[in-house]
Protein backbone atom coordinates (compact mmCIF):
# COMPACT_ATOMS: atom_id res chain seq x y z
CA UNK A 1 0.00 0.00 0.00
CA UNK A 2 1.17 3.32 -1.03
CA UNK A 3 2.35 5.39 1.84
CA UNK A 4 -0.16 8.18 2.81
CA UNK A 5 1.96 10.81 4.30
CA UNK A 6 3.04 11.40 0.28
CA UNK A 7 0.69 12.35 -2.47
CA UNK A 8 -1.18 10.09 -4.65
CA UNK A 9 1.20 9.28 -7.60
CA UNK A 10 -1.65 7.36 -9.64
CA UNK A 11 -3.63 9.77 -11.99
CA UNK A 12 -6.91 11.65 -10.45
CA UNK A 13 -9.05 8.37 -11.31
CA UNK A 14 -7.17 5.70 -9.61
CA UNK A 15 -7.63 8.32 -6.26
CA UNK A 16 -11.04 8.43 -6.26
CA UNK A 17 -11.11 4.57 -6.57
CA UNK A 18 -8.45 4.62 -3.48
CA UNK A 19 -11.16 6.83 -1.68
CA UNK A 20 -13.81 4.91 -2.29
CA UNK A 21 -12.17 1.49 -1.48
CA UNK A 22 -10.94 3.00 1.56
CA UNK A 23 -7.38 2.83 0.87
CA UNK A 24 -7.33 6.51 0.94
CA UNK A 25 -9.57 9.22 2.62
CA UNK A 26 -9.58 13.14 0.76
CA UNK A 27 -8.19 14.34 4.52
CA UNK A 28 -5.40 12.54 4.68
CA UNK A 29 -4.79 12.63 1.03
CA UNK A 30 -5.13 16.44 1.39
CA UNK A 31 -3.13 16.77 4.88
CA UNK A 32 -0.23 15.01 2.77
CA UNK A 33 -0.24 17.48 -0.53
CA UNK A 34 -0.22 20.55 1.66
CA UNK A 35 2.98 19.03 3.62
CA UNK A 36 4.57 18.20 -0.02
CA UNK A 37 3.79 21.97 -1.41
CA UNK A 38 5.68 23.17 1.83
CA UNK A 39 8.44 21.12 1.01
CA UNK A 40 8.68 21.60 -2.42
CA UNK A 41 11.25 23.62 -4.31
CA UNK A 42 9.58 23.41 -7.58
CA UNK A 43 7.77 27.30 -6.91
CA UNK A 44 4.25 25.64 -8.50
CA UNK A 45 1.96 27.25 -5.86
CA UNK A 46 1.60 31.05 -5.52
CA UNK A 47 -1.01 30.71 -3.10
CA UNK A 48 -2.73 28.43 -0.65
CA UNK A 49 -6.30 27.80 1.20
CA UNK A 50 -6.05 25.02 3.07
CA UNK A 51 -8.31 26.16 5.82
CA UNK A 52 -11.29 25.94 3.15
CA UNK A 53 -9.98 22.92 1.25
CA UNK A 54 -9.95 20.59 5.20
CA UNK A 55 -13.50 21.97 5.15
CA UNK A 56 -14.07 20.60 1.87
CA UNK A 57 -12.04 17.33 2.66
CA UNK A 58 -14.33 16.81 4.97
CA UNK A 59 -17.68 17.08 3.37
CA UNK A 60 -16.37 15.12 0.63
CA UNK A 61 -18.71 13.73 -1.97
CA UNK A 62 -16.37 10.41 -3.29
CA UNK A 63 -19.42 9.16 -5.51
CA UNK A 64 -18.36 12.12 -7.77
CA UNK A 65 -16.01 11.77 -10.46
CA UNK A 66 -13.34 13.93 -9.11
CA UNK A 67 -15.03 13.55 -5.13
CA UNK A 68 -12.40 15.16 -2.98
CA UNK A 69 -9.42 15.21 -4.99
CA UNK A 70 -6.81 18.21 -4.59
CA UNK A 71 -6.86 20.16 -7.11
CA UNK A 72 -4.68 22.95 -8.20
CA UNK A 73 -6.15 26.20 -10.00
CA UNK A 74 -4.24 28.24 -12.75
CA UNK A 75 -4.23 31.80 -10.98
CA UNK A 76 -5.08 32.90 -14.25
CA UNK A 77 -8.50 31.16 -13.55
CA UNK A 78 -10.58 33.41 -10.92
CA UNK A 79 -11.51 32.10 -7.72
CA UNK A 80 -13.50 34.38 -5.62
CA UNK A 81 -11.96 35.28 -2.47
CA UNK A 82 -8.66 34.48 -3.70
CA UNK A 83 -5.81 36.96 -5.37
CA UNK A 84 -6.35 37.67 -9.22
CA UNK A 85 -3.04 39.25 -9.59
CA UNK A 86 -2.65 37.26 -13.55
CA UNK A 87 0.22 37.05 -12.49
CA UNK A 88 1.20 40.91 -12.74
CA UNK A 89 3.16 42.74 -10.27
CA UNK A 90 0.33 45.53 -11.85
CA UNK A 91 -2.72 43.38 -9.89
CA UNK A 92 -1.09 42.76 -6.63
CA UNK A 93 -3.65 42.76 -3.85
CA UNK A 94 -6.53 42.34 -6.15
CA UNK A 95 -9.00 39.49 -5.13
CA UNK A 96 -11.02 37.87 -7.73
CA UNK A 97 -15.07 38.88 -7.42
CA UNK A 98 -16.41 36.20 -9.15
CA UNK A 99 -15.56 32.46 -9.73
CA UNK A 100 -14.39 31.32 -13.45
CA UNK A 101 -17.96 28.51 -14.60
CA UNK A 102 -15.31 25.81 -16.21
CA UNK A 103 -13.62 26.04 -11.71
CA UNK A 104 -16.98 26.08 -10.43
CA UNK A 105 -17.85 23.16 -12.81
CA UNK A 106 -14.98 21.19 -11.52
CA UNK A 107 -15.64 21.86 -8.05
CA UNK A 108 -20.09 21.44 -8.19
CA UNK A 109 -20.02 18.85 -10.61
CA UNK A 110 -17.04 17.13 -10.32
CA UNK A 111 -16.18 17.31 -6.86
CA UNK A 112 -12.39 18.27 -6.56
CA UNK A 113 -11.50 20.13 -3.73
CA UNK A 114 -8.93 23.26 -4.74
CA UNK A 115 -6.20 23.01 -2.88
CA UNK A 116 -4.09 26.75 -4.34
CA UNK A 117 -3.47 28.69 -7.42
CA UNK A 118 -0.58 27.76 -9.08
CA UNK A 119 1.95 29.88 -11.07
CA UNK A 120 1.35 31.35 -14.68
CA UNK A 121 3.16 33.84 -17.18
CA UNK A 122 2.48 37.22 -16.62
CA UNK A 123 -1.36 37.49 -18.61
CA UNK A 124 -0.55 34.20 -20.17
CA UNK A 125 1.44 36.16 -22.97
CA UNK A 126 4.42 33.71 -22.82
CA UNK A 127 5.84 29.82 -22.96
CA UNK A 128 8.26 30.33 -20.19
CA UNK A 129 7.91 29.83 -16.28
CA UNK A 130 9.67 33.24 -14.88
CA UNK A 131 7.60 35.84 -13.79
CA UNK A 132 8.55 39.52 -11.78
CA UNK A 133 5.50 38.82 -9.13
CA UNK A 134 6.12 34.86 -8.79
CA UNK A 135 10.11 34.32 -9.32
CA UNK A 136 10.76 31.19 -11.34
CA UNK A 137 9.09 27.93 -11.38
CA UNK A 138 11.13 24.98 -12.11
CA UNK A 139 10.85 21.83 -13.71
CA UNK A 140 10.60 18.35 -11.77
CA UNK A 141 12.18 16.51 -14.28
CA UNK A 142 15.16 18.78 -13.76
CA UNK A 143 15.33 21.86 -11.76
CA UNK A 144 17.09 24.89 -13.53
CA UNK A 145 14.67 24.33 -16.55
CA UNK A 146 11.78 25.47 -17.67
CA UNK A 147 7.79 24.13 -17.60
CA UNK A 148 7.25 26.22 -20.53
CA UNK A 149 3.63 28.42 -20.33
CA UNK A 150 1.52 29.94 -19.34
CA UNK A 151 0.13 27.17 -17.58
CA UNK A 152 3.86 26.94 -15.63
CA UNK A 153 2.82 25.91 -11.86
CA UNK A 154 0.07 23.39 -13.05
CA UNK A 155 2.61 21.16 -14.82
CA UNK A 156 5.20 21.19 -12.24
CA UNK A 157 1.96 20.12 -9.83
CA UNK A 158 0.84 17.25 -11.89
CA UNK A 159 3.92 16.46 -12.55
CA UNK A 160 6.00 17.30 -9.60
CA UNK A 161 4.24 14.80 -7.46
CA UNK A 162 2.00 17.45 -5.81
CA UNK A 163 -1.52 16.99 -6.97
CA UNK A 164 -2.90 14.73 -9.46
CA UNK A 165 -4.94 17.02 -11.16
CA UNK A 166 -4.53 21.11 -12.11
CA UNK A 167 -6.79 23.28 -14.71
CA UNK A 168 -4.84 24.82 -17.73
CA UNK A 169 -5.62 27.24 -20.68
CA UNK A 170 -4.42 27.61 -23.95
CA UNK A 171 -4.60 30.37 -26.31
CA UNK A 172 -1.32 29.64 -28.35
CA UNK A 173 -0.28 26.41 -26.66
CA UNK A 174 -0.30 27.10 -23.29
CA UNK A 175 -1.79 23.60 -21.87
CA UNK A 176 0.17 21.51 -24.43
CA UNK A 177 3.34 22.78 -23.96
CA UNK A 178 3.92 22.85 -20.58
CA UNK A 179 2.37 19.27 -20.84
CA UNK A 180 4.97 18.56 -23.63
CA UNK A 181 8.04 19.67 -20.93
CA UNK A 182 6.86 18.20 -18.42
CA UNK A 183 5.75 14.58 -19.33
CA UNK A 184 2.26 14.96 -19.13
CA UNK A 185 -0.93 14.39 -21.46
CA UNK A 186 -2.32 17.65 -22.78
CA UNK A 187 -5.75 18.43 -24.80
CA UNK A 188 -6.75 21.38 -26.10
CA UNK A 189 -10.05 20.66 -27.21
CA UNK A 190 -12.09 22.67 -30.27
CA UNK A 191 -12.87 26.11 -29.62
CA UNK A 192 -15.56 26.43 -27.27
CA UNK A 193 -15.61 22.60 -25.91
CA UNK A 194 -15.30 24.52 -22.23
CA UNK A 195 -16.55 27.76 -21.10
CA UNK A 196 -14.74 30.97 -20.72
CA UNK A 197 -16.91 32.60 -18.96
CA UNK A 198 -17.56 34.67 -16.92
CA UNK A 199 -16.10 37.86 -18.79
CA UNK A 200 -15.11 36.11 -22.21
CA UNK A 201 -13.58 38.35 -24.45
CA UNK A 202 -14.90 37.90 -28.33
CA UNK A 203 -11.34 38.06 -30.05
CA UNK A 204 -9.43 36.76 -30.66
CA UNK A 205 -11.72 33.68 -30.19
CA UNK A 206 -8.15 30.82 -29.54
CA UNK A 207 -8.56 30.08 -25.73
CA UNK A 208 -9.99 26.72 -24.61
CA UNK A 209 -9.50 25.43 -21.08
CA UNK A 210 -8.87 22.33 -19.68
CA UNK A 211 -6.18 20.09 -17.75
CA UNK A 212 -2.86 19.02 -17.60
CA UNK A 213 -3.22 15.36 -16.18
CA UNK A 214 -1.22 12.03 -15.60
CA UNK A 215 -3.38 10.00 -18.18
CA UNK A 216 -5.97 10.37 -21.05
CA UNK A 217 -9.00 9.12 -18.86
CA UNK A 218 -8.48 12.26 -16.05
CA UNK A 219 -8.59 14.52 -19.78
CA UNK A 220 -11.61 12.69 -20.78
CA UNK A 221 -13.43 12.73 -17.76
CA UNK A 222 -12.20 15.97 -16.85
CA UNK A 223 -14.36 17.24 -20.04
CA UNK A 224 -16.96 15.09 -18.66
CA UNK A 225 -17.35 17.31 -15.81
CA UNK A 226 -16.74 20.42 -17.41
CA UNK A 227 -17.79 20.39 -21.29
CA UNK A 228 -20.58 22.21 -22.48
CA UNK A 229 -23.27 25.06 -23.67
CA UNK A 230 -22.70 28.29 -21.26
CA UNK A 231 -25.34 30.88 -22.00
CA UNK A 232 -22.57 33.62 -20.94
CA UNK A 233 -19.99 32.18 -23.31
CA UNK A 234 -22.00 32.06 -26.63
CA UNK A 235 -19.22 30.11 -28.11
CA UNK A 236 -19.70 27.21 -25.97
CA UNK A 237 -20.65 23.77 -27.52
CA UNK A 238 -22.81 21.08 -26.58
CA UNK A 239 -21.49 17.92 -25.23
CA UNK A 240 -22.56 14.27 -25.33
CA UNK A 241 -21.05 13.62 -21.59
CA UNK A 242 -19.82 10.42 -22.52
CA UNK A 243 -15.86 10.92 -23.17
CA UNK A 244 -14.83 8.57 -20.65
CA UNK A 245 -17.58 5.84 -21.41
CA UNK A 246 -16.52 6.37 -25.00
CA UNK A 247 -12.64 5.60 -24.84
CA UNK A 248 -11.59 3.15 -26.87
CA UNK A 249 -14.51 2.88 -28.91
CA UNK A 250 -12.77 4.86 -32.24
CA UNK A 251 -11.68 2.66 -35.14
CA UNK A 252 -8.33 3.92 -35.78
CA UNK A 253 -7.26 1.21 -38.69
CA UNK A 254 -6.96 2.55 -41.73
CA UNK A 255 -7.14 6.57 -40.62
CA UNK A 256 -4.88 8.42 -43.05
CA UNK A 257 -1.46 10.38 -40.91
CA UNK A 258 1.00 12.46 -41.98
CA UNK A 259 4.01 13.09 -39.95
CA UNK A 260 5.63 16.21 -39.96
CA UNK A 261 7.83 16.58 -37.18
CA UNK A 262 8.29 20.61 -37.63
CA UNK A 263 5.43 23.07 -38.93
CA UNK A 264 4.96 26.64 -39.39
CA UNK A 265 8.92 27.06 -40.05
CA UNK A 266 10.18 25.88 -36.74
CA UNK A 267 13.65 24.89 -36.50
CA UNK A 268 13.90 21.90 -34.23
CA UNK A 269 16.51 21.02 -31.78
CA UNK A 270 19.19 17.84 -32.21
CA UNK A 271 17.73 14.90 -32.27
CA UNK A 272 14.26 15.65 -31.90
CA UNK A 273 13.19 14.87 -35.44
CA UNK A 274 14.68 11.13 -35.56
CA UNK A 275 13.07 10.77 -31.80
CA UNK A 276 9.90 12.16 -32.96
CA UNK A 277 9.91 10.16 -36.40
CA UNK A 278 10.43 6.66 -34.23
CA UNK A 279 7.71 8.06 -31.87
CA UNK A 280 5.19 8.40 -34.76
CA UNK A 281 6.05 5.13 -36.52
CA UNK A 282 5.74 3.32 -33.11
CA UNK A 283 2.11 4.91 -32.84
CA UNK A 284 1.00 4.12 -36.66
CA UNK A 285 2.67 -0.06 -36.33
CA UNK A 286 0.61 -0.78 -33.28
CA UNK A 287 -3.11 1.16 -34.47
CA UNK A 288 -2.67 0.15 -38.22
CA UNK A 289 -3.13 4.15 -39.33
CA UNK A 290 -1.69 4.63 -42.69
CA UNK A 291 1.00 6.68 -43.30
CA UNK A 292 0.62 9.47 -46.18
CA UNK A 293 2.42 12.22 -47.65
CA UNK A 294 1.51 15.74 -47.17
CA UNK A 295 2.27 19.14 -47.97
CA UNK A 296 1.79 21.94 -45.57
CA UNK A 297 2.85 25.21 -46.13
CA UNK A 298 1.40 27.73 -43.50
CA UNK A 299 1.88 31.65 -43.40
CA UNK A 300 3.81 32.95 -40.70
CA UNK A 301 1.58 34.50 -38.57
CA UNK A 302 3.57 35.09 -35.16
CA UNK A 303 4.32 38.92 -35.55
CA UNK A 304 0.73 39.50 -36.72
CA UNK A 305 -0.74 37.43 -33.76
CA UNK A 306 1.83 38.93 -31.19
CA UNK A 307 0.26 42.28 -31.84
CA UNK A 308 -3.30 41.27 -32.55
CA UNK A 309 -3.09 39.43 -29.51
CA UNK A 310 -2.84 42.27 -27.24
CA UNK A 311 -6.63 44.14 -27.59
CA UNK A 312 -7.60 41.97 -24.87
CA UNK A 313 -4.49 43.32 -22.84
CA UNK A 314 -5.32 46.70 -23.28
CA UNK A 315 -9.27 46.04 -22.20
CA UNK A 316 -7.59 44.41 -19.26
CA UNK A 317 -5.48 46.92 -18.30
CA UNK A 318 -7.83 50.00 -19.05
CA UNK A 319 -6.49 53.64 -18.12
CA UNK A 320 -3.82 51.94 -15.81
CA UNK A 321 -1.91 51.70 -19.09
CA UNK A 322 0.89 53.53 -19.61
CA UNK A 323 1.51 54.55 -16.13
CA UNK A 324 2.19 50.95 -15.17
CA UNK A 325 4.48 49.65 -17.99
CA UNK A 326 7.16 49.92 -15.14
CA UNK A 327 5.43 46.98 -13.06
CA UNK A 328 5.04 44.63 -16.40
CA UNK A 329 8.04 42.58 -17.41
CA UNK A 330 10.18 43.89 -20.42
CA UNK A 331 8.79 41.35 -22.66
CA UNK A 332 5.09 42.25 -22.29
CA UNK A 333 5.80 46.38 -21.78
CA UNK A 334 8.01 45.69 -25.28
CA UNK A 335 4.81 43.63 -26.83
CA UNK A 336 2.48 46.35 -25.43
CA UNK A 337 4.34 49.37 -27.22
CA UNK A 338 5.17 47.39 -30.13
CA UNK A 339 1.93 46.57 -30.68
CA UNK A 340 0.19 50.01 -30.10
CA UNK A 341 3.07 51.05 -32.52
CA UNK A 342 2.21 49.03 -35.55
CA UNK A 343 -1.08 47.72 -35.08
CA UNK A 344 -4.01 49.88 -37.52
CA UNK A 345 -6.50 48.84 -39.80
CA UNK A 346 -4.34 47.96 -42.47
CA UNK A 347 -2.22 45.70 -39.76
CA UNK A 348 -5.18 44.04 -39.17
CA UNK A 349 -6.47 43.27 -42.65
CA UNK A 350 -3.44 41.78 -43.06
CA UNK A 351 -3.73 39.61 -40.39
CA UNK A 352 -7.45 38.81 -40.99
CA UNK A 353 -6.57 37.35 -44.65
CA UNK A 354 -3.29 35.56 -43.53
CA UNK A 355 -5.86 34.26 -40.91
CA UNK A 356 -8.49 33.16 -43.32
CA UNK A 357 -5.31 31.66 -45.48
CA UNK A 358 -4.09 29.33 -42.51
CA UNK A 359 -7.94 28.55 -41.98
CA UNK A 360 -7.70 27.02 -45.86
CA UNK A 361 -4.74 25.93 -45.62
CA UNK A 362 -5.65 23.50 -42.91
CA UNK A 363 -9.13 22.91 -44.22
CA UNK A 364 -7.34 21.35 -46.87
CA UNK A 365 -4.87 19.23 -45.35
CA UNK A 366 -7.37 17.56 -43.66
CA UNK A 367 -9.35 16.76 -46.85
CA UNK A 368 -6.27 14.58 -47.30
CA UNK A 369 -5.41 13.17 -43.85
CA UNK A 370 -7.57 12.42 -40.73
CA UNK A 371 -4.50 13.34 -38.39
CA UNK A 372 -1.12 15.14 -38.33
CA UNK A 373 1.43 14.02 -36.14
CA UNK A 374 3.99 16.77 -35.17
CA UNK A 375 6.40 17.83 -32.59
CA UNK A 376 4.83 20.01 -29.17
CA UNK A 377 7.71 22.01 -28.64
CA UNK A 378 11.57 22.29 -30.83
CA UNK A 379 12.80 20.72 -28.11
CA UNK A 380 13.49 19.99 -24.47
CA UNK A 381 12.93 22.02 -21.73
CA UNK A 382 15.48 25.27 -21.96
CA UNK A 383 16.69 27.14 -19.15
CA UNK A 384 14.01 28.38 -16.46
CA UNK A 385 15.28 31.54 -16.51
CA UNK A 386 14.77 32.44 -19.95
CA UNK A 387 12.70 34.76 -21.52
CA UNK A 388 11.89 32.99 -24.84
CA UNK A 389 12.75 29.62 -26.18
CA UNK A 390 14.70 30.12 -28.89
CA UNK A 391 18.78 29.99 -28.84
CA UNK A 392 18.03 32.22 -32.04
CA UNK A 393 18.84 36.17 -31.53
CA UNK A 394 15.75 37.29 -29.89
CA UNK A 395 13.69 40.41 -31.00
CA UNK A 396 12.86 40.78 -26.85
CA UNK A 397 16.84 40.79 -26.71
CA UNK A 398 17.63 42.89 -29.51
CA UNK A 399 14.68 45.55 -28.42
CA UNK A 400 16.25 45.60 -24.62
CA UNK A 401 19.47 45.78 -25.44
CA UNK A 402 19.54 48.40 -28.39
CA UNK A 403 22.21 51.01 -28.73
CA UNK A 404 19.20 53.52 -28.32
CA UNK A 405 18.59 51.63 -24.97
CA UNK A 406 15.08 51.36 -23.47
CA UNK A 407 14.17 54.87 -23.80
CA UNK A 408 15.44 55.36 -27.30
CA UNK A 409 13.44 52.21 -28.06
CA UNK A 410 10.22 53.70 -26.78
CA UNK A 411 11.17 57.27 -28.85
CA UNK A 412 11.45 55.23 -32.16
CA UNK A 413 8.31 53.01 -31.40
CA UNK A 414 6.65 56.51 -30.46
CA UNK A 415 7.97 57.73 -34.67
CA UNK A 416 7.71 54.44 -35.83
CA UNK A 417 3.35 54.97 -34.93
CA UNK A 418 3.19 58.58 -36.28
CA UNK A 419 4.74 57.65 -39.75
CA UNK A 420 2.56 54.61 -39.98
CA UNK A 421 -0.42 57.63 -40.33
CA UNK A 422 1.24 58.60 -43.16
CA UNK A 423 2.02 55.44 -44.82
CA UNK A 424 -0.81 52.62 -43.17
CA UNK A 425 0.72 49.97 -44.88
CA UNK A 426 4.70 50.48 -43.02
CA UNK A 427 3.98 48.35 -40.15
CA UNK A 428 2.74 45.05 -42.03
CA UNK A 429 5.58 44.81 -44.15
CA UNK A 430 7.58 46.04 -40.79
CA UNK A 431 5.83 43.03 -39.10
CA UNK A 432 6.46 40.49 -41.78
CA UNK A 433 10.15 41.51 -41.99
CA UNK A 434 10.65 41.23 -38.01
CA UNK A 435 9.26 37.70 -38.41
CA UNK A 436 12.17 36.71 -40.77
CA UNK A 437 14.96 38.28 -38.65
CA UNK A 438 13.98 37.15 -35.42
CA UNK A 439 13.45 33.43 -35.13
CA UNK A 440 11.57 33.61 -31.33
CA UNK A 441 8.49 35.58 -32.89
CA UNK A 442 8.05 31.97 -34.69
CA UNK A 443 9.37 29.58 -31.95
CA UNK A 444 7.61 30.69 -29.58
CA UNK A 445 4.45 28.90 -29.92
CA UNK A 446 5.19 28.26 -33.13
CA UNK A 447 4.49 24.28 -33.46
CA UNK A 448 1.32 25.05 -31.39
CA UNK A 449 -0.32 28.31 -32.70
CA UNK A 450 -2.06 27.19 -35.81
CA UNK A 451 -4.65 25.29 -33.81
CA UNK A 452 -6.12 27.73 -31.95
CA UNK A 453 -5.99 30.08 -34.78
CA UNK A 454 -8.15 27.44 -36.69
CA UNK A 455 -9.58 26.04 -33.75
CA UNK A 456 -8.96 22.14 -33.84
CA UNK A 457 -8.39 20.03 -31.45
CA UNK A 458 -5.15 18.96 -30.49
CA UNK A 459 -3.23 16.55 -28.10
CA UNK A 460 0.32 16.51 -26.40
CA UNK A 461 1.21 13.27 -25.54
CA UNK A 462 4.05 11.88 -24.09
CA UNK A 463 6.34 10.37 -26.05
CA UNK A 464 9.93 9.94 -24.26
CA UNK A 465 12.75 11.54 -23.65
CA UNK A 466 15.88 13.26 -25.45
CA UNK A 467 18.84 14.15 -23.20
CA UNK A 468 16.87 13.07 -20.04
CA UNK A 469 14.12 15.18 -20.97
CA UNK A 470 10.52 14.51 -21.77
CA UNK A 471 9.42 15.35 -25.70
CA UNK A 472 5.75 16.07 -26.22
CA UNK A 473 4.46 14.08 -29.54
CA UNK A 474 1.81 16.46 -30.78
CA UNK A 475 -1.45 15.33 -32.99
CA UNK A 476 -3.85 17.13 -34.50
CA UNK A 477 -6.95 16.38 -35.87
CA UNK A 478 -10.46 18.01 -38.06
CA UNK A 479 -13.05 20.65 -35.69
CA UNK A 480 -15.14 18.24 -33.53
CA UNK A 481 -12.63 15.04 -33.46
CA UNK A 482 -11.64 15.33 -29.71
CA UNK A 483 -13.18 12.00 -28.48
CA UNK A 484 -11.15 11.04 -31.80
CA UNK A 485 -7.53 12.15 -30.70
CA UNK A 486 -8.39 11.02 -26.65
CA UNK A 487 -8.29 7.49 -28.46
CA UNK A 488 -5.33 8.27 -30.22
CA UNK A 489 -3.59 9.32 -27.03
CA UNK A 490 -4.90 5.97 -25.05
CA UNK A 491 -3.38 3.23 -28.00
CA UNK A 492 0.05 5.66 -27.09
CA UNK A 493 -0.76 5.26 -23.82
CA UNK A 494 -1.08 1.30 -23.38
CA UNK A 495 1.58 0.50 -25.87
CA UNK A 496 3.83 3.41 -24.58
CA UNK A 497 2.80 3.93 -21.11
CA UNK A 498 4.98 7.39 -19.58
CA UNK A 499 5.77 7.94 -16.05
CA UNK A 500 2.54 9.81 -14.23
CA UNK A 501 5.43 11.71 -12.12
CA UNK A 502 8.89 12.72 -12.66
CA UNK A 503 11.21 10.09 -11.83
CA UNK A 504 12.67 12.66 -8.88
CA UNK A 505 9.34 12.21 -7.44
CA UNK A 506 10.00 8.52 -6.92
Amino acid sequence: MADESLPWTGDACSLVDAFRSGERSPLSELEATVSAINRSSLNAFCHLDIDAARQRAEQADISLPFGGVPTAIKELDPVAGWPHTEASLVFKGRLAARTSHHVERLVTRGGANPVGATTASEFGGLNVSVTRINGVTHNPWREGRTVGGSSSGSAAAVSGGLVSLATGGDGGGSIRIPAGYCGLLGMKGTFGRITRAPHAFMRPNTVVFGNLSRSVRDSARYFDVCAGIDSYDPSTLESAGDWERSLGTHPLAGLRVAVLPSIAGVKLDAGVTEHLEGQAQALIAATGMVRVPLRLELPNLSAQWMVGNMATLVADLGDRWPKCAGELTEEIEIGMRLSHALYNLDTAAVAEELRVAANETMAAAFDEVDLIICATNPGPAFAAEASVSSSEPSFIDWAKDSAAGRYGTRAALFGLRAASTVAPRLPSKLLGQMAERFPDLVTMGGLTMISNMYGNPAVSIPAGTVDGLPVGMQVLAPHHRDALLFDVALAFEREHPWPMVAPSVD
